[in-house]
């Protein structure tokens, strides 16, 4: 569905969003934001679904018109329709919890007459099967009890039995998200005010990744202060709303097609936050690293700045400059045609370097094509087998080519360093240019290139070759999609992230697998990097 942002200060035309999976509405206190996202609601009509944990736990005066399909209503037109049983809940997390169970009650009695007159049909799974599910699983060592027509819960190794009343805020806040989201009506607008109340910051991410993949088919539009959210959302339009006119009911407000792309003034609304700070190569809207690496690295701020000789001068600023904001930072840049005392000298600077050329050779790891393959329930093995067929057969056509790449880097590199050199007048530097080519000596290189390459070619190196082996359309000439069951490269890849947003088990193997080809263990993070593994 597309989207008509409100009314423009500057008397623009307004802005239109079209198919956004998630919109996120940020700004700070007293810019407008509420308003803007009220008018937005407007602006959707019957496909508005407003939720709000603060709203739903305490019970708040909204003389406003009741939202068609929300919570309330649905409550209302089960009470108007029951005149024997009325229910006087007086909170919408009392009356989300109410319909649950309603629904539940009809859809078993509904089993049992089906199987009563001999039809067949599978047991239910109801919408309250699903939320407690979910719940039980951010809080595992919470059980989730149906008694008497009431939820009860205890605690692993409790025997006392208790309301939702002794709940935490949080605890009943991500049961009432994740059970009103499964309410939403069809293709829903579902506007969430300020996701982060009541959660703690260390499930956020994978909270809200879970909760939007359980409704592929509505937009998620968040209103939110927290821009380490906002930087959390994969396929994310962000608008940053500025300041408002009351009068003219008209918004200064600008369109990000990401929110890690905020600009200075947003910059240090994310220094505040004290969230450590993930410079990587690349775009914000078009490049793999900003779409991977805040899903293997969700603990940091992942800020994508284009070149990687700019993610090494800003990690070097920027930690120059901790003693005013005391944030980590680190960087992560594609190894490329580095050599090994190249790696181990930007590692040593906070600078991560994989053990694979290009970020698209990490995508071609064993552990995240087996991951993939599986996931699609494929035969992981023999797809494996079949993608490493490939690439070694890729890279042998390409041998050459590559190790003369490779020699340019070298010589590339080295001419740098020399004549970065002092000299005492232009004739010395005249004098040291004439004996370059001899010290550096590039066909030696190649033929050193072209012996190491040759090795792992007859050794079928597969791990080597991704090391060394630079080619932008190895993810599709691998044939990796097609064997995993898509029809584009781009398919494999959304696969990916659609499988790191949900941390299950596949979304661990592939987690580790890129945690391993950066050298760090399956339990550090990218602080453990000083020191482990060069290469």
């Amino acid at each position: 569905m597309d989207i008509t942002l409100p009314k423009r200060i500057d008397q623009k035309q307004p802005a239109t969003l079209r198919d956004s999976r998630q919109i996120t509405i940020i700004g700070a206190n007293g810019s407008g934001k509420s308003r803007f996202c009220s008018q937005l609601v407007t602006e959707c009509g019957d496909k508005a679904y407003r939720i709000s944990a603060l709203r739903a736990l305490f019970p708040i005066k909204d003389d406003g018109p009741t939202l068609h399909g929300s919570i309330n209503e649905m409550f209302d037109h089960i009470n108007d329709n029951s005149p024997q049983v009325k229910n006087s809940a007086n909170t919408e997390f009392d009356k989300l919890t109410y319909i649950m169970l309603l629904d539940e009650f009809r859809d078993l009695m509904n089993f049992k007459a089906h199987k009563l007159m001999g039809d067949a049909m599978e047991f239910p799974k109801t919408k309250l099967d699903t939320t407690v599910r979910m719940w039980q699983e951010v809080f595992p060592k919470n059980k989730v009890l149906r008694e008497n027509g009431k939820l009860l819960f205890t605690t692993e190794g409790q025997t006392d039995k208790y309301s939702s009343l002794r709940l935490s805020d949080g605890e009943k806040a991500v049961l009432y998200y994740i059970g009103a989201v499964l309410y939403a009506m069809p293709d829903a607008m579902i506007f969430v005010d300020d996701p982060e109340t009541f959660i703690h910051h260390s499930i956020m991410q994978t909270l809200w990744n879970v909760i939007e993949e359980m409704r592929p088919d509505c937009t998620f539009i968040y209103n939110t202060h927290d821009v380490d959210f906002a930087s959390s959302r994969v396929d994310n339009q962000c608008v940053w709303v500025k300041s408002f006119d009351p009068e003219h009911m008209a918004w200064d407000y600008e369109v990000m097609q990401s929110s890690q792309n905020l600009g200075d003034a947003l910059y240090f609304d994310i220094v505040g936050s004290r969230t450590p700070v993930l410079f990587v190569e690349g775009d914000d809207t078009h490049s793999i690293d900003s779409r991977l690496y805040p899903l293997i690295f969700p603990e940091y701020t992942v800020k994508p700045l284009g070149s990687c000789n700019k993610v090494i001068e800003s990690v070097r600023s920027f930690n120059d400059l901790r003693a005013f904001h005391h944030l980590d930072s680190m960087g992560i840049v594609d190894r490329d045609r580095r050599s090994d005392e190249e790696v181990v000298y930007l590692r040593k600077k906070n600078i991560l370097v994989p053990n694979v050329a290009e970020i698209e050779n990490m995508l071609l790891l064993e552990g995240v094509i087996k991951a993939v393959a599986a996931y699609r329930h494929r035969d992981a093995d023999e797809v494996v087998r079949k993608v490493k067929r490939s690439v070694l057969t890729m890279f042998s056509h390409e041998l050459k080519a590559q190790a003369l790449q490779h020699v340019r880097h070298r010589v590339k590199h080295q001419v740098e360093v020399r004549i970065d050199m002092k000299f005492r007048n232009i004739g010395a530097l005249e004098e040291h240019m004439i004996d370059l080519v001899n010290e550096i000596n590039p066909r030696g290189l190649y033929e050193t290139f072209c012996r190491e390459f040759r090795v792992y070619e007859q050794q079928a190196d597969y791990n080597a070759v991704l090391k060394v082996f630079n080619q932008k359309q190895i993810l599709n000439d691998s044939n990796v999609a097609a064997l995993c069951g898509f029809n584009r490269k781009d398919d494999y890849l959304k696969c990916i992230l659609n499988i790191l947003k949900t941390d299950g088990r596949f979304a661990r193997q592939i987690r580790n697998a890129i945690k391993q080809c950066f050298g760090l263990t399956q339990q550090g993070n990218a602080g453990a990097q000083n020191g482990s593994k060069a290469s």
